[in-house]
Parts: C-alpha cells; structure tokens; sequence
C-alpha cells in the first residue's frame, strides 16, 4: 500500500506523489521517516531535506520550516518556502552565502544577527544539496504546479 504525498507552500503546489513507499522529513525533534499507515501526527518541521522514495528513485526537496500532517494514507506538508532539488539556482545560492558571510565579518547589528545566520544555513542547506543531487541521475518527477 503506497502513501500519497503533496507538498505545497503559500504560493503553489510543489510536488505530488500519490504513490510513494517512504517519506523522510527534516522535523523540529529530528528526522522523521514515514512509511504507509503511519500513525496519525501533525508537527513542524526544521529547514532541511524532504525525500520522497518511490520504487527506485528518490525526489529531494529542500524545505525551510512549516508543519506536516501524517495520516496512514496521505503525507501533507504545508511548507513555508520549498524548492525541488532541480530547481535550485547554484548561482543565486553561493551569492547569498557570501553576502551572508561578510554580513557577519563586519560584525551586524545584534538585531540582524538571527537573520543573517537563517540566510547563511538556507543558502548553505541549497548549494549542499544541489551539489548532490547533480550527481544522480533517473529520478522521476510527477508535478503538478499552480
């Protein structure tokens, strides 16, 4: 029996997978692993990797917190910024964490420190996994954007 997986943010819906054999989510507590009729659970999840097994392949996203709804049947993760791995601007990515970086070498102030930081981990968490995800190849995608 096969679990049903969407992810979506505020802006649009990311991903689905109506047929997935195992979800990995980056929770607050931890990694969680969800398998076909998992107990029933809502919690919040931390920025990090989201994969999505089906057969073998393997979806990654990167997601920056948000929560998820567990249910036997069905995965709903409703994230507050989430990107698949193949849509990840490497460019974009490396620019932010330098800035990030000589943002904190100057020393900010104590208000922008939080943030600078948040900036700092997003862009590294980015360049990480495209970095490895560039490497694979054969993963199969089922999108459906709005």
């Amino acid at each position: 029996m096969p679990i049903h997986v969407e992810v979506v943010t505020q802006e649009r819906r990311v991903l689905v997978v109506p047929d997935a054999d195992m979800v990995i989510l980056p929770g607050r507590e931890g990694v969680l692993g969800v398998l076909p009729r998992h107990t029933p659970l809502l919690t919040m999840l931390d920025a990090g990797e989201l994969r999505i097994k089906r057969g073998g392949t393997e979806e990654i996203l990167v997601v920056y917190g948000g929560i998820v709804e567990i249910r036997p049947e069905k995965v709903i993760v409703l994230a507050d910024i989430a990107e698949h791995s193949s849509e990840i601007n490497l460019e974009l990515a490396e620019a932010a964490r330098r800035r990030a970086e000589e943002m904190m070498r100057k020393g900010p102030p104590p208000d922008e420190i939080a943030a600078i930081r948040q900036e700092l981990r997003r862009a590294e968490l980015s360049i990480r996994v495209h970095r490895r995800t560039q490497s694979r190849a054969g993963s199969v995608r089922i999108r459906d954007e709005q």
